[in-house]
Parts: structure tokens; C-alpha cells; sequence
């Protein structure tokens, strides 16, 4: 009994202890609780309070700034604000000198107005007097032409060709002289520049005086390669024949045969295939196109390279490839014995010279000389003359219109339209003309002289006349009591008009036209 007694003391103490502990950690709990909500409380209030001033310190900074910034806006605003007043005060100084001067403009142009209105008052008071005396002076000339009439039995018209028949005559001489003084004087000018640029151009362009001929002869070791040229009933030389193009011409001539073609480019190509054959022997036709093929090639990469070096050593700069090779075929043309590329080259230089002379374009000269005969390189394939072709060859390709323009009037077949036009015609003739640089047969030589001679001879008041200087001059004698001083420069005149117009010649030809009186007695 007592037993369970203090069983049941025991669960109620513990249970009694239990309740106590639990409340006692409650308690305790709920202490730490509010020591750590016033711990909290109290950092917050700070955190606050330090709030509190960290946005008071940065309002008063934003004050402060703001306060700068106004400050500075004002200061800029009073600063803009005095520039303008200045700027306003400026006009207006500026208007109100304009209305000064307006003003005594006004006044001036009222002052000059008065002026000019009594001037023109003035003015139309003197015309009245003038009309009265034009009126008066009328009818005193009416009165001396009737009386001059009267006198002279002669109308007004039949004085005035009398007065003016003797003007003429009175101003003939003194206007004739007048004109050969000019004449002369622009001729010695003429004479003395061109020597000039001339002499320039010379000097800084040597050229050899003598040219290479094509010829179309191969020379044979012996006669008896001729019948090997031709070959078992003739196949040898219908074969060469057939594959160059070119005529063989085997005659009684000793060592030699001659070919025949109008092609340049040919006669070289079977030229040289045909020194091949005879050098090495072997003649038969399988040989004979091998040998052919090969000169055709050779032929054409010389052609090629001449043109290159043509281009090269006149330093033109870049030219289509066409025209290069046109210019290498030129290598093989020649005109009075002179070679087509060679006197281009040398009319290129010669015109380089001249313009560089008088300030115009020395390349382009150079190109336009180069090119000016580029039409012969194909004129006996193409129908036209070596001008018209040309200009067909050189527009095709784009070159310059100077180019084009040089070509065209390079021998006068029309007017030069540029400077280098004229540079090229010039060069053209002087590369001609020089000594050594063409020959022509002796038969053609003595027709162009005794025609220069017999053009002037036929002239009226001629009595002898003299072909010199090669064909390039004819020097005439006038008889003296026919002909006067200044008729002598209408004879000379006369026979260049005739020579251009009847005569083919290269170069230019002066004419000379003496006029003297010789007084002849013996002293005995």
C-alpha cells in the first residue's frame, strides 16, 4: 500500500519537475526571445538613425550641387544673355549707320536728281539750237553741191568715182609695199623659229643616214642548185610556190634567184625558207614544208619583237597587241627605198623633240609619230590608201583622238584639228627629206626636174629658170622690163600653187624668184 503510495508521489514529482522544466525553458525561451527582439529593435533604430543621417548628408549634397549647377546655368545664361545684347547693340549701330547713309544717299540722289533735270532742260535747248543749225547747214550744202554742179558739169556719183579711181591709184604702191614688208617680215619670224625648233629637234635626234632595202634575191652556191629548186618535173618549186605565196623566178641570172611577190611578209618567209633548204641541201617537198613552217614562225616572233622594240625604245607606254604586230610588219615595207618602222621610229622622235619644244605632250607626239604610217603595213591587202586605213586601224583600237587626227592630215588630205597634227606632218617631211634618207631612179629624178623647170618656164615674164639643191629648190629669172619688184611675189606665188598642184613629190620645195638689172658698157 505504502508501496503504491509512493509510486504515485514519484510520477507526480516527476511530472511536477517535467512541468517545471518545461516552463522554465519556456521562460527562458521567451526571454532570449525579447533580449533578442530589443537586440534587433535597437540595431534596427540605428540602422534607421544611421539612415536617417546618411540621407540627410546626401540631401544636403544635392542641395549644395543643385545650387552649383543653378549657379553655373545662371552664369552661363547672364553670359549668353550679354553676348546677345551685344550682339543686338552691334545691329542696331549697324542699322542705324545704314539709315545715315541712306540718308544722305537719299540726299545726294535728290540733289543729283535736280541737277540732272535742269542739265536736261539745258540739253533740250541745245538740241533745239543744234536741229536750227543742221537745219541751216543743209541748205548751205544743198547750195554748194548745186553750185559744185554747176561749176563742174559732173554728178554727185561720177565725183565720187573720180575722187576714189585716184585714192586707188595714190594708195596702190603704199599698200602693195606695205604687204611685202608684212610678208617679209612674217617669213623671216616663220623662218627663224622653225630653223629654231628644228635645229633643236636635230640635234637631240641622230639617225643613221642610210636604210636597209628588203630584197627579194637568194644567192645559190652554184647553177646546179637551181635545178634542184625546181625539182623532178617542177613539184620542188610549185611546192614552195603553193606554201609561200611567193613567185620563183629562175633565169639566166648566175647564182641567184629572184622572188616575186607583193607581199612583204611572204617574200621574207620564203626567203628565209628558202637560204634553209639551199644551205642544208635537202630539197623535196615533205623537207620543203617542214622548212617553210619553221621560217612562218620565225618570221612571225621577228615581227613581233620589231614591233616591242619600236614600242619600247620610243617609250609610248602601253599598246594593244594588234597594233604591235602591224608595227613589226612594217620592218619589211619601204617607200623610196627608206624602211617603213625605221622612219616611224624616227618621226616619232623628231616629233617627241618638237613638241616638248612648245609645251605640249611629248608621249603623245611619240605615240601619234609611231603610228602615223601604220596603215602600210596592210595597204596592198586592203583596199583605200595607208591614210584611210589608218585611221580605220587606230579608231578600232581606241587611241587617242591626236592619234587619229595625225594620221589623217599627216599629207594633207585634210586640215589638222591639234598642235600634234601639225608636229607629225612636220616630222614626217623632215624624216623624208633629209639626205640619204630615199632614193628614187635616175628616171624619175630627171622628170621631176625638168618639170619643175618647165612649170616655171611656162610662166609669163620668165626667162630662164634652174632646178638645184637635188629638186628641192627652183630658182627663176624674171626679165626686168616686164616684170617689177612686187609682181616677183605673185610669180613665186603662181608657180608653188602650180607645183602642188601638178607635181608628186617628197619633202618641200622652195621657190626663188630674182628680178635684176644689169648696166653693161666697155671701156676701150
Amino acid at each position: 500500500m505504502l508501496t503504491i503510495a509512493f509510486t504515485d508521489v514519484s510520477i507526480i514529482i516527476s511530472i511536477l519537475l517535467a512541468a517545471g522544466t518545461f516552463v522554465l525553458g519556456y521562460l527562458i525561451r521567451v526571454w532570449h526571445r525579447e533580449h533578442g527582439l530589443k537586440k534587433a529593435r535597437q540595431q534596427a533604430e540605428k540602422i534607421v538613425e544611421d539612415g536617417k543621417k546618411e540621407a540627410e548628408k546626401a540631401k544636403r549634397e544635392s542641395v549644395l550641387e543643385a545650387k552649383q549647377e543653378i549657379f553655373a546655368l545662371r552664369k552661363e545664361f547672364e553670359n549668353d544673355m550679354r553676348e546677345r545684347r551685344q550682339v543686338v547693340v552691334t545691329l542696331e549701330n549697324k542699322v542705324t549707320q545704314r539709315e545715315e547713309t541712306l540718308n544722305r544717299r537719299a540726299v545726294h540722289l535728290d540733289k543729283r536728281e535736280e541737277t540732272l533735270s535742269l542739265r536736261e532742260e539745258k540739253l533740250d535747248e541745245r538740241k533745239e539750237q543744234l536741229e536750227q543749225l543742221n537745219s541751216k547747214v543743209e541748205e548751205v550744202l544743198k547750195q554748194q553741191e548745186a553750185k559744185l554742179m554747176e561749176i563742174s558739169s559732173l554728178s554727185i556719183d561720177e565725183a565720187k568715182d573720180i575722187i576714189m579711181s585716184r585714192v586707188r591709184e595714190n594708195l596702190a604702191d603704199e599698200i602693195a609695199g606695205y604687204i611685202k614688208d608684212e610678208e617679209d617680215r612674217a617669213k623671216d619670224e616663220a623662218q627663224t623659229r622653225a630653223k629654231q625648233l628644228l635645229s633643236l629637234a636635230m640635234q637631240k635626234y641622230a639617225s643613221e643616214t642610210t636604210t636597209e632595202r628588203t630584197v627579194s634575191v637568194v644567192d645559190l652556191p652554184n647553177d646546179e642548185m637551181k635545178g634542184r629548186i625546181i625539182g623532178r618535173e617542177g613539184r620542188n618549186i610549185r611546192t614552195i610556190e603553193a606554201l609561200t605565196g611567193v613567185d620563183l623566178i629562175i633565169d639566166d641570172t648566175p647564182e641567184a634567184v629572184v622572188l616575186s611577190g607583193f607581199d612583204p611578209v611572204r617574200r621574207e618567209i620564203a626567203k628565209r625558207a628558202l637560204t634553209t633548204l639551199v644551205s642544208d641541201g635537202r630539197i623535196h617537198p615533205g623537207r620543203i614544208e617542214e622548212v617553210v613552217e619553221k621560217a612562218r614562225v620565225e618570221v612571225d616572233m621577228f615581227i613581233r619583237e620589231a614591233g616591242e622594240d619600236a614600242v619600247f625604245t620610243t617609250g609610248i607606254g602601253r599598246i594593244h597587241p594588234d597594233l604591235v604586230k602591224l608595227l613589226g610588219r612594217l620592218s619589211f615595207r619601204t617607200s623610196y627605198g627608206q624602211n617603213v618602222l625605221k622612219h616611224s621610229i624616227e618621226t616619232a622622235f623628231l616629233a617627241g623633240k618638237l613638241a616638248a619644244e612648245i609645251g605640249e605632250d611629248e608621249i603623245l607626239a611619240r605615240r601619234a609619230g609611231l603610228l602615223h604610217d601604220i596603215g602600210k603595213a596592210v595597204d596592198h591587202e586592203v583596199e583605200g590608201g595607208h591614210v584611210e586605213i589608218g585611221v580605220n586601224l587606230v579608231s578600232r583600237y581606241k587611241e587617242p583622238k591626236e592619234v587619229i587626227d595625225a594620221i589623217a592630215s599627216h599629207h594633207g588630205d585634210k586640215d589638222a584639228e591639234s598642235n600634234i597634227a601639225v608636229l607629225i606632218a612636220a616630222a614626217d617631211a623632215l624624216s623624208a627629206a633629209r639626205p640619204g634618207a630615199r632614193s628614187e631612179s635616175m628616171e624619175n629624178y630627171i622628170k621631176r626636174l625638168e618639170q619643175l623647170e618647165t612649170i616655171s618656164n611656162d610662166i609669163p615674164g620668165v626667162e630662164k629658170s634652174y632646178a638645184i639643191q637635188a629638186g628641192r629648190e627652183i630658182r627663176v629669172l624674171v626679165k626686168p622690163e616686164q616684170i617689177d619688184d612686187l609682181s616677183t611675189f605673185k610669180i613665186a606665188r603662181e608657180i608653188k600653187e602650180q607645183i602642188e598642184e601638178k607635181m608628186t613629190y617628197p619633202g618641200t620645195i622652195k621657190v626663188t624668184v630674182i628680178r635684176e638689172t644689169r648696166a653693161t658698157d666697155v671701156a676701150k
